[in-house]
């Protein structure tokens, strides 16, 4: 995720596995990586709606979210 996410010339990145947090809830597998919660700062998002942010991360993550149950996205620009 951390690679494809750089395409976007991060001011800051924190990709977090909150697997833990969702112990027992659906979609939760022993060994984590399950749950995601990223945070992005980027000036790729100026002018761009949080609609618009979301679906940029969503494109390049695609492979990635096919092999998870979660993913939270917080982007600022």
């Amino acid at each position: 995720m951390r690679e494809k996410l750089e395409s976007l010339h991060p001011i800051e990145l924190e990709i977090n596995d909150v697997s833990d947090d969702h112990r027992g809830h659906a979609g939760w597998k022993e060994g984590g990586e399950t749950h995601f919660h990223i945070y992005i700062v980027s000036n790729a998002f100026i002018n761009k709606s949080k609609l618009e942010c979301h679906k940029i991360i969503n494109e390049l993550l695609s492979e990635e979210i096919k092999n998870i149950h979660s993913l939270s996205i917080s982007t600022k620009r």
